[in-house]
């Protein structure tokens, strides 16, 4: 392993930096510097804002002045190859762009952003295609496995607008997804708490469980086929690998979901065209424009392996 030193910075905060705290956006700058080293230097009062010590939920302010000590970063000497592949397709998959939001029909098998085995996911390659883009941060994340909407940010000012109307439940999404069995009509809600538990090598899983934060999914059914249903799904709540486990609990499954799926199942299925990916994906999203207030509706298109799918099942 090899370290390099980042020499004192000073970082004078300007409007697309506000509002975030100081732990969060220096984890962000640093990110192979360990948490730890980071909340010591802050604890210990090596950070400063306007030369005076600050806690880790303190919020940025437009004309603050950051100081930065002297950092030992972990520098990976291989070299990072940029797949040039995936890259175009996500420059083809842009649905909405103006000076404030860029929106992408994200195909699955993508990471949202590197970690855990992948350098690049959706953000890196965009910080990587908009280098004039100085800010450019995910509103929300979707799966990996999962296809559809995913919402980026180019400015600060949006992000903290759109992540207010998260909180709120003022963004309306819908997805699509194809399950095992015939879905009973009763079920048209799952309100079924949700815990996050972290294994070894940062894999994690979500279980129902009556510790975990509350959660509720929507469901209805768009068309049944002999041994399937095809359903349109509305979370309220936006918990990790949320509908993928309500529709494990209700005893039906994702079609592929190698994680919360069922094996058995998936592979007794006549797969002629051999596709292998979640048939989950982000159809809709209905929100508030965070600069002009007009209420903006995104779709996107099925790709074509779900779509082709769906075709051969007729």
């Amino acid at each position: 392993m090899k370290y390099v030193t980042i020499s004192t910075s000073i970082i004078y905060i300007n409007k697309d930096m506000i509002n975030q705290r100081i732990d969060n956006f220096i984890l962000k700058k640093f990110k192979n510097v360990p948490k730890s080293m980071i909340y010591r230097i802050i604890r210990t009062g090596k950070i400063k804002i306007n030369q005076k010590k600050i806690k880790p939920d303190y919020k940025l302010k437009n004309g603050d002045v950051l100081k930065i000590p002297p950092i030992k970063i972990l520098c990976n000497t291989k070299k990072q190859f940029f797949p040039l592949n995936n890259a175009k397709i996500l420059m083809n998959s842009i649905l909405y762009e103006d000076n404030d939001l860029l929106i992408i029909n994200k195909p699955s098998g993508i990471a949202v952003h590197g970690g855990s085995g992948c350098n690049f996911g959706v953000i890196e390659y965009f910080r990587k295609l908009r280098p004039l883009n100085t800010f450019l941060e995910l509103v929300h994340r979707i799966d990996r496995e999962t296809s559809g909407i995913l919402m980026l940010a180019k400015k600060r000012i949006s992000l903290v607008s759109l992540h207010k109307q998260l909180r709120e439940n003022k963004i309306k999404k819908e997805y699509t997804a194809l399950v095992h069995g015939l879905w009973p009509r009763h079920i048209k809600k799952i309100s079924e708490p949700l815990l996050k538990i972290q294994f070894k090598y940062n894999q994690k899983k979500v279980f129902i469980h009556k510790n975990g934060k509350p959660s509720e999914t929507y469901f209805y059914i768009k068309k049944q086929f002999s041994t399937s249903t095809l359903l349109s799904i509305f979370p309220k709540t936006g918990r990790t690998h949320q509908i993928r486990v309500h529709a494990l609990h209700a005893g039906h499954p994702i079609f592929f979901d190698q994680r919360y799926g069922q094996s058995h199942l998936d592979a007794n299925i006549k797969n002629n065209i051999h596709i292998a990916r979640l048939l989950l994906h982000s159809y809709k999203i209905n929100f508030i424009h965070p600069k002009n207030g007009n209420k903006i509706c995104i779709t996107a298109p099925l790709d074509v392996s779900f779509k082709n799918y769906l075709n051969n099942m007729i």
